[in-house]
């Protein structure tokens, strides 16, 4: 774990894997949520970052190395007072984003597939998919800097 000062305080980065099992990804994310919420980049009532995070390690684990014991899943992140950053990369072969149907369609809302990537956007302010889809990247402001870009934005 990387400990950094910054202006606004305290960075932590960190790296991890786990393996590939959807048993691993519940005691995972409650542990670093509650490193998030000590260090004051997510607050105690926020859930956002925990559902996407949830989504992007479930869909690395069951769609990405499609549950094989050999494969692990890596995330690294970055906790600052005023946002946190994820990348979650698996050892599957990727895919392309721009095959991923709409989960919100008529034709699909019946569909067991397609929520995850979707909740992702929804939850966070910015969502990529790097190397043909083997990384996700997420990041989220924490409410404290949305207020004060807020204020900033309505004092021009």
């Amino acid at each position: 774990m990387t400990i950094a000062h910054t202006q606004g305080g305290h960075c932590i980065e960190m790296e991890r894997s786990l393996p590939s099992e959807v048993a691993a990804i519940s005691p995972f994310v409650d542990k670093l949520m509650l490193l998030f919420r000590k260090c004051g980049c997510v607050s105690e009532d926020e859930s956002d970052v925990e559902i996407a995070l949830r989504e992007a390690l479930a869909n690395a684990i069951i769609h990405g190395n499609h549950e094989d014991p050999q494969k692990h899943v890596h995330v690294r992140f970055r906790c600052k007072p005023d946002e946190v950053s994820i990348a979650v990369k698996d050892e599957g072969r990727g895919f392309d984003i721009s095959t991923i149907t709409d989960p919100t369609a008529p034709e699909n809302t019946e569909s067991v597939h397609g929520r995850g990537i979707y909740l992702m956007k929804a939850f966070m302010d910015e969502v990529r998919f790097e190397e043909g889809g083997v990384v996700v990247r997420m990041r989220k402001n924490s409410g404290q800097a949305a207020a004060r870009d807020a204020r900033k934005n309505f004092q021009k």
